[in-house]
């Protein structure tokens, strides 16, 4: 990179850092440093709540997965919008009125204090996880960068979000979210931009839309039902309203940042614009996953994306390396000849000549595909690792294809994506696990100031854990795909507690706590044996804790 991208790069995270840590300043107890004084107003609520979900692996691994998988991953969110209203008219006023610092506090008062502890450890492990994934993506622009072992970017990157996270708490979270948010959203409508401008002379967005197209990277909307297809309408209408409805409405880290608005009106407000905005934000964000492959399409694109892995290949086996190379240029200039000649027919209004033409990129593009995962897999097999490259292609293109000065920008602001998100999930499980575990059935609760070293302590301690399992991470594959299956596997089972505990008056505390039990060994089930993909779920352990709690509860009557 130029000096002027190392300087802006360095400049907005130093800045973010310490605007998170002047905002933070002043901290005089529990509330404020969990909850931010529930002060904040509804637009605060909602950038919040988006930036939360959008982590670096949002903007790292979207585009990839567009660019491997095609656009049909946005319907992971079209149950979103139904949720958002469900959980406005029933979860945040009873969250709200009850005045509780987590969701799981409202379950002791409902059922007892089992039901509590076992759906905090529960989030606590599938958060955790989750969040030591989150830190695993900014860690790979940092290791591309610096050209550092990638358990060494993982500490700074862990460790210098953990500054003001630690120092200020959840009104340095709120407020550095805002700004993070504003500058990210710009920077994205930026680089969609420029990945239309950087298209050989000639070639527009209609162009380089029905190269996409007919690539099979435009299949929005995917119809068939198949229960193991991960993504299809009816996994993401019914599926994906689960996995939002337990998500929003049950986990801290989403709970946490609408239970900070200053009454009931901005906390709903916030939600229900989120509902309004993120699937356009994501198809936004597929669609420049789509344009990629157009843009890739038009020249020759690497073989594999990551060059740190695909540069050890070369060294350790130099033959294999030359012939897949060999033949891999070959395939590229038959790619690069299709697509310029169904331009040139398509522009030229020669309808009837663009079908074999397109059958012939279409078997092109499978070969590559198949000549791309075999180096995939060799890469794997020697050095271990990410299993594809996929959460590389967009950061390829950002240092290889940006101007000077945009590309320490974007950098930064993925790395920013990755703070907003991380910050609000250590916020969360810090108070979680102060709140549902260390604190759970004190008489005499700590004063004010031993509170606030207490939350700085858990928070500490979670940041350490989350790098840890970052660690880890490198072996699972496509990070946004990997971050929801681990969701998937708790999100049903507590979703089913809350929909117990609203719903179904009658039902006590032990009958839901074996439910949830039994629910949860259930799901770990039927995900190893691939019974059902992962969107699916969230749908078995919501209903499978409802019926189960009504079974069990006669059977405790008679006993």
């Amino acid at each position: 990179m130029s000096t002027p991208d190392w300087l802006i790069l360095f400049a907005t995270l130093l800045g973010i850092i310490i605007y998170g840590v002047y905002k933070g300043r002043k901290q005089d107890g529990v509330n404020s440093y969990l909850l931010a004084d529930r002060q904040m107003p509804w637009y605060v609520v909602l950038l919040g709540v988006m930036a939360t979900q959008a982590s670096a692996i949002t903007f790292l691994s979207a585009p990839g997965q567009a660019y491997t998988d095609g656009m049909r991953f946005v319907q992971y969110y079209f149950g979103l919008p139904i949720a958002m209203v469900v959980i406005s008219v029933t979860f945040i006023p009873i969250f709200r009125r009850l005045n509780v610092y987590t969701a799981y506090e409202y379950l002791e008062q409902r059922f007892d204090r089992r039901t509590r502890l076992l759906t905090s450890v529960l989030f606590l492990l599938s958060r955790g996880l989750s969040t030591g994934i989150s830190i695993y993506a900014p860690a790979i622009i940092i290791s591309s960068i610096f050209g550092w072992n990638i358990y060494l970017a993982n500490i700074v990157t862990g460790g210098l979000l953990l500054i003001y996270t630690f120092t200020g708490g959840a009104k340095a979270v709120a407020h550095t979210q805002k700004l993070q948010f504003l500058i990210i959203l710009a920077s994205m409508g930026i680089a969609g931009y420029l990945v239309v401008q950087r298209m050989p002379t000639g070639v527009g967005l209609a162009d380089a839309l029905f190269i996409a197209g007919k690539s099979g990277k435009l299949n929005v909307i995917t119809t068939d039902f198949n229960w193991q297809d991960k993504y299809n309408i009816w996994s993401g209408i019914i599926g994906g309203f689960f996995l939002a409805l337990s998500y929003f409405g049950t986990d801290q880290s989403q709970v946490g940042r609408y239970l900070t608005g200053k009454d009931d009106r901005e906390s709903k407000l916030g939600l229900l614009m989120n509902g309004i905005v993120k699937i356009p934000m994501q198809f936004a964000r597929l669609l420049r996953g789509a344009l990629l492959f157009s843009f890739y399409s038009f020249q020759s694109a690497p073989l594999n994306f990551n060059s740190t892995a695909y540069s050890k290949l070369q060294k350790s086996d130099a033959r294999y390396a030359d012939s897949v190379a060999t033949a891999y240029t070959k395939l590229q200039e038959q790619k690069q000849q299709s697509v310029n000649t169904i331009t040139i027919l398509r522009k030229n209004q020669f309808t009837a000549e663009i079908a074999p033409e397109v059958k012939e990129l279409q078997s092109t593009l499978g070969k590559i595909d198949i000549l791309r995962d075999s180096v995939h897999n060799k890469i794997h097999q020697r050095f271990g690792g990410d299993k594809d490259d996929s959460n590389y292609i967009f950061l390829h293109f950002v240092i290889n294809n940006l101007p000077t000065g945009l590309i320490g920008l974007l950098l930064a602001v993925i790395i920013l994506a990755s703070w907003g998100s991380i910050s609000a999930a250590l916020n969360s499980l810090a108070s979680s696990s102060m709140m549902d575990i260390q604190l759970l059935g004190r008489k005499e609760p700590p004063s004010d100031k031993k509170q606030l070293w207490l939350g700085r302590m858990h928070t500490l301690l979670w940041g350490l854990f989350c790098i840890g399992v970052a660690m880890f991470a490198a072996q699972l594959g496509s990070l946004i795909e990997a971050v929801n299956v681990l969701g998937s596997l708790f999100y049903g089972t507590i979703l089913g507690i809350f929909l117990v505990a609203f719903y179904l008056k009658r039902i006590d505390g032990t009958s839901v706590f074996i439910a949830a039990a039994a629910t949860e060994v259930c799901v770990i089930a039927i995900y190893l044996a691939n019974v059902v993909s992962f969107l699916w779920l969230n749908v078995v352990g919501a209903l499978l804790v409802v019926l189960f709690s009504l079974l069990i509860k006669p059977l405790l009557r008679r006993a």
